[in-house]
């Protein structure tokens, strides 16, 4: 198993969600990423552990994890005016992220906004090579901008989804993010995927991690 390149999340390393979507196989599983997931390098599932050659341990799985919470929906056009107030169009960590990165063309486009409950909404355009990969990393930084500010860059440790549904390619999705808790450095997020009528496709529960400032990039 390999992450190509463009598939990064910070520079250098792959996007947490797609790389633990990856490591799963899709399905519901939970993943703890133990090092950022290096790019365009071989790995290796053994014992649920995804290891580099070197037997370094990238991340742990653990299949049939329970995902218990979904953040409620709201419509497309709600979603939209959401996204215009993306924070990351104006600071943004890691801003050629797959998923989020405003300086990517080639990248998913999701932009989550906050509403005014804090929770964050965004559309999402199912690109034509939807995987459950895809899925997994379109399920990851919503919730991550439900805690994510300029001085506080934010990475994912872990990652919960319980997948249902791959939504088809060119369905115009909602995904809605938000904070369920926050201690130290680590903060719960809940994220969900909703089809075009509204029916829920999958949903995640993850643990991000606070970096440094200094950590931010351009």
């Amino acid at each position: 198993m390999l992450i190509p390149a463009r598939f990064n999340g910070p520079p250098g390393s792959g996007n947490g969600g797609y790389s633990a979507g990856l490591f799963a196989h899709g399905g519901t599983s939970e993943v703890t990423l133990r090092m950022p997931p290096p790019l365009d390098t071989p790995l290796s599932l053994l014992d649920c552990q995804v290891r580099t050659g070197d037997g370094s341990v990238v991340a742990e799985v653990t299949p049939g994890a329970e995902v218990e919470t979904a953040v409620p929906p709201i419509g497309y056009a709600e979603a939209v005016e959401a996204a215009k107030a993306y924070a990351g169009f104006i600071a943004h960590p890691f801003p050629t992220c797959y998923v989020c990165g405003p300086d990517r063309s080639d990248g998913l486009g999701i932009f989550p906004g906050r509403l005014a409950d804090g929770s964050t909404a965004a559309p999402w355009s199912v690109p034509p090579d939807v995987s459950p990969a895809t899925v997994w990393a379109a399920l990851d930084c919503p919730g991550g901008w439900a805690v994510i500010g300029a001085d506080r860059p934010y990475v994912l440790g872990r990652i919960a989804v319980r997948l249902d549904r791959l939504p088809a390619p060119g369905e115009r999705c909602v995904l809605r993010g938000a904070l369920a808790a926050a201690e130290g450095r680590k903060a719960l997020v809940h994220t969900t995927l909703y089809a075009p009528d509204g029916a829920e496709l999958a949903r995640a529960r993850a643990t991000w991690i606070a970096l440094p400032a200094t950590h931010a990039t351009g």
